[in-house]
């Protein structure tokens, strides 16, 4: 069951008749209550097939940065030597 979650960013995409009829079988087959919540789960499984794991609750952009927190060492948020 999915978390009740505060979503203050929208995203509006385009999608080819084709691509909607997918949605909408994906939808009715999983038996989702809308197809915005059908495209959250298309997209939390895409990300996880390709080895994404989904950040933790309040994270920062800083916690997923290339550079440290400024320290000169060059390592993200939470990394160890």
């Amino acid at each position: 069951m999915m978390e009740n979650r505060m979503r203050g960013e929208r995203l509006q995409i385009m999608l080819t008749p084709e691509e909607l009829v997918s949605l909408d079988d994906f939808r009715f087959k999983a038996r989702m209550p809308s197809r915005a919540a059908a495209v959250r789960e298309l997209l939390r499984r895409g990300l996880l097939a390709e080895g994404f794991a989904p950040a933790p609750a309040r994270s920062k952009s800083a916690d997923f940065g290339v550079r440290g927190r400024g320290d000169g060492n060059g390592q993200g948020a939470g990394e160890s030597t």
